[in-house]
């Protein structure tokens, strides 16, 4: 089943896939998935990071809008990036996103980001504190991403 944050995130990545390039109204994109205009700047915001590949730019007023470019980086580039972002502990939600960006660059394979997640969620680190669970969940994550660059 899909979250509303990710049918808006594929919303934006199919208008992405032709020209790299786009804009959006905010208010009229809320509009057409019955959402409100602060659910579209959460997903640009959480989903279309900088660290990502991704550039945004708001223009503000009476016809403002926001525009989403998309720069294409290196995989090693991107890889430390999200390395260096993720600091000592991760939820399982912004591990997914994470591992769905990379999967939707083309920087993991469908079984790598299968088997990520299989590493890194809640039921694999069931036995491990609640407490503790979003700092081993980073680690895993972080040593299977520096094991990445190496193939």
């Amino acid at each position: 089943m899909s979250t509303l944050s990710s049918e808006i995130a594929q919303v934006i990545l199919e208008m992405l896939e032709e020209t790299d390039s786009a804009e959006i109204q905010r208010n009229l994109l809320a509009q057409s998935l019955g959402c409100v205009p602060s659910q579209i700047s959460y997903v640009i915001a959480s989903r279309f990071p900088p660290e990502q590949g991704y550039i945004v730019e708001s223009r503000r007023g009476g016809g403002g809008c926001i525009r989403i470019r998309r720069v294409r980086v290196s995989k090693s580039a991107t890889l430390l990036a999200l390395i260096n972002s993720i600091g000592g502990a991760i939820d399982e939600t912004t591990l997914r996103a994470h591992i769905g960006n990379l999967f939707g660059q083309d920087f993991i394979s469908r079984e790598a980001a299968a088997l990520t997640l299989a590493a890194c969620g809640d039921d694999a680190l069931r036995a491990a504190p609640p407490v503790l669970r979003d700092k081993i969940r980073a680690n895993i994550f972080k040593r299977m991403l520096l094991r990445t660059q190496d193939l």
